[in-house]
């Protein structure tokens, strides 16, 4: 609705305003850099014109900065601008009837009539005398001019009424006062680049052992950095580094009794050795995850640490605040449970409880703790399952402070649920793509995240495993499916991420048929892993994210495009710059069991290609370039080596030397 003021009548109207999340409940996201297209439904009854401007301001500023808004169709009308600084920004409209454009129009119909102007200079000149009151310096003197020269009547006055400097001049000082700002101050949370791109690597610090120890520290970690490195990951997630409870510790492969010996789960936070804020002495000291944080940096990692906000019986908290967790008839707290499954080893906080304030400002006081040591990257553990307005209020609080920081969303529940999530702070999110795996769910799933309003506040981070999830396809496929649901997560998501060694060493064997559960879990368990193991998919890792790094194409997600191949076995998409200088072609075979082929069809002016010229593209996974003409080109996919084509499109150009090359 139109905002009222007064006696004035608002006759302008604003409304149909994209983005716009939920009536303007919830900001879009952005990262720095990044453009803001806003479009708006804006028109007024009978046949007066409108001006309309697209307003922008940093959260904390009270300058709002105005850049005119352009007419489309059917009173359609849209703006952009670039957000250049992290936090919080506003924009909204302001629209208003815009009597000299009107009048310029209607000039023009009776000039074409062939009619007599006289009295409309006159009109005219008195609007522009109006504008020149409203002006100041020069811009004043040159309307004043315009005035005068308008007034007298001739060929020279309707030249210079119809001027394109007339007309900035009467827009930028136009009667605005009387006009319509649409009700609502639209947000946007602005965040740093590795919000919207970035490659996660996930190990298990205590699995880093070398051969003379049973427990990896730290100092073993350093020493893991350079393969991790080198497989070209720029976020490294730990699962949780705190004391591990002893009471009810969980055994291998998730055995509710434990042996000597036995690790448990790290999400069983928790000992008299400290909680939440405190680091497992058989990991090192805070200075021993300061020093490896520092580490990591050299080689351009981050470090993710895990928030899971879960207590093990042995917790602090559980002796000094009972009071957050929830007790049963008998007098003992209850443990987490999902019928059938029973978590004995933790207890969950009671987010109902009557101190949930003092529950809310300990746990926003974990985060800040680990913000503090230098931590920006958090994966949250489950948080569907804790209070939704406790995230929006914490994420709110941490961000304001410390904008740099990023929150991952470990949720794989109901869409409505994970959607929310994204909506009230958590700046990326885990996702269905583990379970979408035939080309009619790809490119349904993936045309929902990227092409309707989802994209403006869901940012997905494609996992094609984790230590909680092995896929059937994954069980069953092979080597193949391990190579296909790499390549997908790679070229598909801005931002992936794979549970390693476990992934590139293709470990698929379930704790039972028809589970989704690792047999001999990491979870509960130290594994050793030999990462010079020459079968390892390690140079395909390697590969696809230095792919990934020189071509920009593939560091964003809204230009995803999916096309034909005659074959429902063979996936086809590209992804390219908005100037079409960097265009990737990703090809990949769906069937892990057998060779596919098709005929691919590609929209070649859409991609800045010349439809009668060959072009060639180039397999940037194998080196091999293939020169195609017209928009139909055969393909051939085998599932062993490689079931998959990475093509950066070369189009033909010509050189200073006056020669053909691909470009």
């Amino acid at each position: 609705m139109a905002e009222q003021t007064g006696k004035i009548n608002k006759r302008v109207v604003i409304e149909g305003v994209t983005p716009e999340i939920d009536s303007g409940r919830y900001p879009i996201k952005r990262v720095v850099g990044e453009k803001v297209v806003v479009e708006a439904d804006v028109f007024t009854d009978g046949h007066e014109a409108v001006s309309c401007e697209l307003r922008f301001r940093q959260k904390e500023s009270q300058t709002w900065t105005a850049v005119p808004m352009q007419a489309l169709v059917n009173d359609r009308w849209t703006a952009e601008f670039t957000v250049t600084e992290m936090g919080q920004y506003r924009y909204t409209i302001h629209a208003w009837l815009d009597h000299f454009k009107f009048w310029a129009q209607s000039l023009v119909k009776r000039l074409d009539a062939a009619q007599d102007v006289g009295i409309e200079l006159v009109i005219g000149a008195n609007l522009v005398g109006e504008a020149a009151a409203r002006a100041e310096g020069s811009d004043a003197e040159r309307l004043a001019l315009y005035r005068r020269v308008m007034e007298g009547g001739t060929a020279e006055s309707i030249q210079a009424a119809l001027s394109e400097e007339l007309a900035l001049l009467m827009y930028r000082y136009s009667d605005k006062d009387s006009g319509t700002i649409y009700d609502k101050d639209l947000g946007i949370t602005v965040d740093r680049e590795r919000a919207r791109y970035g490659a996660w690597y996930e190990f298990f610090p205590r699995s880093c052992w070398t051969q003379d120890c049973t427990h990896g520290t730290f100092a073993d970690c350093e020493a893991r950095l350079p393969y991790v490195a080198g497989l070209g990951f720029n976020v490294l997630y730990l699962p949780p580094i705190h004391p591990i409870g002893h009471n009810h510790r969980k055994g291998k492969n998730n055995s509710t009794v434990a042996r000597e010996g036995d690790v448990g789960s790290p999400w069983a936070i928790g000992s008299e050795l400290g909680g939440h804020k405190s680091i497992s002495p058989d990991l090192g000291t805070l200075d021993d995850f300061k020093r490896f944080m520092r580490q990591a940096a050299e080689f351009d990692i981050e470090i993710a640490l895990d928030i899971a906000f879960q207590c093990s019986p042995d917790h602090p908290y559980v002796k000094e605040h009972p009071e957050w967790f929830r007790s049963r008839p008998d007098g003992t707290i209850q443990y987490a449970e999902n019928p059938p499954k029973k978590y004995e080893d933790i207890y969950p906080f009671d987010f109902d409880t009557p101190h949930w304030r003092e529950l809310w400002d300990e746990l926003r006081s974990v985060i800040e703790y680990w913000v503090e040591q230098g931590v920006k990257i958090f994966r949250v553990d489950n948080p569907h399952t804790k209070s939704l307005r406790f995230w929006e209020w914490a994420i709110s609080n941490i961000k304001e402070k410390y904008p740099e920081t990023i929150f991952l969303a470990e949720a794989f529940t109901r869409p409505k649920v994970m959607y929310f999530l994204a909506k009230i702070g958590f700046t990326q999110s885990y996702n269905y793509f583990a379970w979408r795996n035939t080309r009619y769910e790809l490119m349904e799933y993936f045309t929902e995240l990227t092409k309707t309003e989802v994209r403006e506040f869901f940012r997905p981070n494609l996992w094609p495993n984790t230590p909680d999830i092995l896929t059937e396809l994954l069980q069953v496929g092979g080597r193949p499916a391990f190579t296909t649901r790499l390549v997908l997560a790679a070229t598909l998501g801005a931002s992936y991420g794979i549970y390693g060694p476990a992934y590139e060493q293709c470990v698929n064997e379930p704790m039972a048929p028809g589970k989704e559960e690792y047999l001999n879990s990491e979870k509960y368990e130290i594994k050793h892993w030999d990462v010079t193991r020459p079968d390892s998919l390690a140079w395909l890792v390697s590969r696809l994210n230095s792919i990934r790094r020189e071509n920009m194409a593939l560091h964003s997600n809204e230009s995803v495009r999916f096309y034909q191949t005659g074959n429902d076995a063979i996936i086809a998409y590209s992804k390219t710059t908005e100037d079409l200088s960097n265009v990737i072609l990703t090809v990949v075979n769906l069937d892990p069991d057998h060779m596919q082929s098709g005929v691919l069809e590609l929209p070649l002016e859409e991609l800045g290609i010349d439809p009668v010229q060959p072009y060639q593209v180039h397999d940037l996974l194998t080196d091999n370039r293939y020169i195609w003409s017209g928009s139909h080109n055969y393909v051939e996919l085998n599932p062993n080596p490689l079931p998959a084509h990475v093509f950066r499109v070369r189009k033909r150009v010509r050189s200073e030397q006056d020669f053909d090359y691909y470009g």
